[in-house]
């Protein structure tokens, strides 16, 4: 299981808040857009847009990072649904994050009193970020770091 070993601090990575919140796991990377109206099934939280490179694998709760997201004023709703239904992002990590995406995650602080945190970063950190990371997010001080984990020593792995 990732993030679950010993952890030390990698690099650290300021970007600029769009949701606040706290959220650590597994980052799920994608070079492409993501449309949430019309490319991710809210009942599930799985990508569902057959040309997505991402297309059946779930981004519930993983550190979702895309460059922005594309499509219809629809994405907030579908956002919020995934909120509500315990199948949202951790987190999400964007280049750009418009409006139609942040609505959800800003809406569901009020409705579900449950975080959603956002933040744009680079696109020199989004290109350093790799799927599997382990990731921490404390955008209530406006920071992303990678942790560098060491898996957990068990018995069976200590010298003799």
């Amino acid at each position: 299981m990732l993030c679950a070993g010993k952890e030390t601090v990698g690099q650290i990575i300021k970007g600029r808040i769009v949701a606040p919140g706290i959220a650590k796991g597994e980052a799920l990377v994608t070079r492409q857009p993501i449309s949430f109206c019309l490319g991710v099934d809210a009942a599930s939280g799985r990508i569902i847009d057959a040309r997505h490179e991402l297309c059946g694998q779930s981004i519930a709760q993983k550190i979702l990072v895309f460059p922005f997201g594309k499509g219809s004023s629809g994405a907030g709703l579908v956002i919020l649904e995934l909120i509500r239904t315990g199948l949202a992002p951790a987190a999400m990590i964007n280049i750009r994050t418009e409006p139609v995406v942040a609505i959800g995650a800003i809406i569901a602080r009020y409705f579900y009193k449950r975080a959603l945190p956002m933040m744009c970063i680079s696109e020199t950190d989004f290109f350093s970020l790799k799927s599997g990371q382990c990731l921490s997010v404390d955008l209530d001080a406006g920071r992303l770091t990678i942790i560098d984990e060491y898996p957990p020593i068990r018995f069976s792995d200590q010298p003799s």
